[in-house]
């Protein structure tokens, strides 16, 4: 021990303390990182890591025995470390956070306790050098990075006669999500405040995977909103003031509960002479327990008239259901006289699920106009009564659109379940997986599909309403058009007639080696002429950490898991990275058209998935999930069960770069993105889920969707900070945000109440995958007497 004790002769207590504790947390770190950088670069990976090691380990020697090279060897480390930090992530801002943060701070650290043992200069250097760096960094990060700017000179086209009443999901049935209503405009969206508050009672807690996603009706003076457990509530629009409300009683399924929309219809005779009969204005709702019920609009009544005593049984005729295993998520659509009831279904537990039928019900007498049962595609109605719609066929959980003029509706649809194995796959599956389809509205027979994705076993079902915008082409003609949002981070306009692509798909070559028994699609389509989102090729390099430790750990996870772009084969040899993830790319949340400009505004999701088929001898007991989208799926009847989980790192961040997540908005006329930015911040979660209580505006996953006006905003919530935010259509800048009592999931709206005021309304119960719900609907608007639009 005279060589220890030789060194630190003469010191105090403190430097000998200090600068042991330093080298043995120098020594751990080098120990920690030594095994699996060997691993890394014996994977083909960077080399880095080892030299790392090596500088940590001899480091911690170094500091632990009082040597004055200690210091010197940690800086050259980070002087050695930035043009490999420039090589590999060039001047972006996060790649190099991620590369060069920990080891300022610890080069920091060093130089502070190399002033016990060290000369004063060498201390000082590296000690300046380190804090003025991670400093620099941490400045940094309260600003937002990797934005592409807008156009700060483009004029708004105004639109005042744009619509006003807000009396389905997506505004209207064309799922513009855009509103006339222009009093609150950019001048003026600072001075929002809270209005009013009304408190649904239904805060979901301690209720698996219930959430809040309700985007509530407004027509003329009255709100009309639901709740993850249906019951429904009617308000004065002015006051918030509670008119009525009605519970359906629900029989709970054990998981999934939430209601994202109502249905709102009102009878010839109302719409031309403004009487007010019993239910002649009535909403209806699609209950978690496959009920559809009908209520007068004015009073919250049972519309008696309607089905058997104001219920229609979507249960019948479904065949034998599992608790939980049908549910309408999304509610009744309106088009025209008929509400189409589509389902979400629990998908991955086995073949032969419950029927993907969609169904139209007249919404006066609640009879079944017609149902679309893609197995028996020569029959518009039931069964006969005794049999039941076909099993397993792909299903329509999302939102679906209409256009009165052309009489059609364009249902997304999801796939035959279970998603991950196809070889079961029926010709009529394969037909409609993952496909926009066109319906006639007066029969529901076909008359166009699209596929989206060709033979799909990675779970990318169409999952948002399409949006229907009339659009100008080169050549000067209007085409009715059609823009559909996707998983895979495409976006495709077709012509709403035909479902022709009016922009370039092409089908390209996609990976192949599938396991023995299922089959690939040699090419897959590709929306090359539109922008895509969020859906770069990833290489290693992509791999991001707050530290170099889970750097590392994503890195060598990455090198261990197959991966060739988008559609990588699932096998059971390894496991395979699917990014986007089955999440998205986008989600339910769909997209909002500002047809003032023709500005689509989406918001995406950057997480990857690691997937792997596991076979049935290997899965000693298979429970049914309970129904959030990790873990194993059993895919009963199928070879091979689904392990899933999402692609972290050990902090449980993800672990590709950021964004996580962005809003952008693209000139549908030029084809173009107009700008991008980042959308929330880590202020309510971070490391392990643990909120860091800071806006760093890095971009978290969303959910939800967004509102736009003809005075030129946008209104978004769907992020995983508790914020309402307010944006200028034309260059994204964000003029304002209120901080909400929980985090919201739901997509706004706004409307312009008979009384002049323009409210912003959003359901705040809860972002994804947060502990924190509530039951809010939280209205905002401006100080009474000021009128923007006047």
């Amino acid at each position: 021990m005279g060589w220890f004790t030789k060194e630190w002769a003469g010191r105090s207590r403190l430097a000998i303390v200090a600068g042991v504790a330093f080298g043995v947390v120098l020594l751990a770190a080098g120990l920690l990182m030594a095994p699996f950088a060997w691993q890394l670069a014996a994977l083909g990976g960077s080399i880095y890591y080892i030299l790392l090691a090596l500088v940590l380990l001899a480091g911690g020697i170094l500091y632990a025995t009082g040597r004055r090279a200690g210091p010197l060897l940690l800086l050259a480390a980070v002087v050695l470390t930035v043009p490999w930090a420039l090589w590999e992530a060039g001047w972006n801002f996060w790649p190099l956070f991620a590369r060069l943060f920990a080891l300022l701070a610890l080069l920091a650290a060093g130089g502070l306790v190399a002033f016990g043992f060290a000369g004063r200069g060498i201390a000082m250097v590296t000690f300046a050098l380190g804090l003025v760096g991670a400093l620099a960094f941490a400045v940094g990060m309260f600003s937002p990075k990797g934005v592409i700017e807008g156009d700060n000179g483009m004029q708004l086209v105004a639109n005042a006669d744009g619509p006003n009443d807000w009396r389905s999901y997506g505004q209207d049935t064309s799922g513009s999500r855009f509103s006339g209503a222009s009093d609150i405009t950019p001048l003026n969206v600072a001075d929002l405040d809270v209005a009013w508050t009304y408190r649904t009672g239904d805060n979901g807690i301690d209720e698996l995977l219930s959430e809040d996603q309700n985007t509530p009706l407004q027509v003329g003076g009255v709100l009309y909103g639901c709740t993850r457990n249906n019951r429904v509530f009617a308000l004065d629009a002015e006051t918030g003031e509670e008119i009525w409300n009605f519970d359906p009683a629900v029989t709970p399924p054990p998981l999934w509960r939430r209601c994202r929309s109502l249905g709102y219809h009102e009878t010839a005779q109302v719409s031309e002479t403004g009487e007010d009969a019993q239910c002649a204005r009535r909403i209806l709702l699609a209950t978690i327990d496959n009920r559809l019920i009908a209520l007068d609009a004015r009073t919250g009544e049972v519309c008696t008239s309607f089905g058997e005593a104001g219920e229609v049984d979507l249960a019948h005729q479904m065949g034998p259901l599992k608790a939980g295993y049908l549910i309408p998520s999304s509610g009744p659509f309106i088009a025209g006289d008929v509400a189409l009831i589509g389902a979400w279904v629990f998908d991955n537990q086995e073949v032969d699920q419950p029927s993907g039928v969609v169904r139209a019900y007249d919404v006066e007498t609640g009879a079944l106009a017609w149902a679309w049962d893609m197995g028996a595609p020569d029959r518009i109605g039931a069964p006969d009564e005794g049999e039941i719609y076909t099993l397993g066929t792909p299903n329509m959980w999302s939102v679906p659109s209409y256009d009165p003029e052309l009489g059609l509706v364009y249902l997304p649809m999801g796939n035959q379940t279970p998603d991950f194995w196809g070889a079961n796959r029926t010709s009529y599956a394969e037909k409609y997986s993952a496909a926009v389809v066109a319906l006639d509205v007066s029969d529901g027979r076909p008359q166009w599909e699209f596929r989206t994705v060709l033979h799909d076993v990675w779970d990318y079902d169409v999952p948002a309403q399409p949006v229907l915008v009339d659009l100008p082409v080169p050549g000067g003609e209007v085409v009715p058009a059609l823009v559909q949002v996707t998983k895979v981070g495409d976006i495709y306009v077709l012509d709403r007639r035909t479902g022709e692509p009016i922009t370039q798909v092409d089908y390209l070559p996609a990976p192949q080696g599938a396991v023995e028994g299922e089959t690939l699609s040699p090419v897959q389509p590709r929306s090359v002429g539109m922008p895509t989102i969020g859906n770069d090729d990833l290489a290693e390099r992509d791999m991001w950490g707050v530290t170099p430790l889970d750097q590392l750990a994503c890195r060598l996870d990455f090198r261990r898991s197959r991966y060739e772009g988008l559609f990588t084969p699932v096998t059971d040899e390894q496991w395979t990275l699917q990014f986007p993830g089955y999440y998205g790319g986008m989600n339910w949340g769909s997209a909002s058209v500002n047809t003032a400009n023709n500005y689509l505004i989406v918001n995406d999701i950057r997480l990857g998935i690691k997937l792997r088929l596991v076979p049935r001898d290997e899965v000693d007991e298979v429970v049914p999930r309970q129904g959030d989208h990790d873990g194993i799926g059993p895919q009963i009847g199928t070879p091979y069960a689904i392990d899933r989980h999402s692609f972290l790192s050990p902090l449980q961040i993800p672990c590709q770069e950021p964004p996580f997540g962005t809003l952008t908005a693209i000139d549908l006329e030029s084809r173009e993105i107009a700008w991008q930015r980042p959308m929330g911040t880590v202020r309510d979660t971070g490391p392990f889920g643990i909120p860091t209580g800071l806006d760093i505006p890095i971009g978290m996953p969303t959910i939800g969707g967004s509102v736009t006006t003809a005075s030129g905003l946008v209104f978004f919530a769907g992020t995983q900070d508790n914020y309402l935010r307010a944006l200028d259509v034309t260059n994204g800048e964000e003029l304002w945000k209120a901080r909400l009592p929980v985090g919201s999931q739901a997509t706004p709206m706004t409307y312009r109440t008979q009384g002049g005021r323009q409210f912003v309304v959003i359901s705040a119960g809860g972002a994804r995958r947060s502990e924190n719900k509530g039951d809010y609907l939280i209205a905002y608007a401006l100080p009474e007497g000021d009128s923007g639009g006047e």
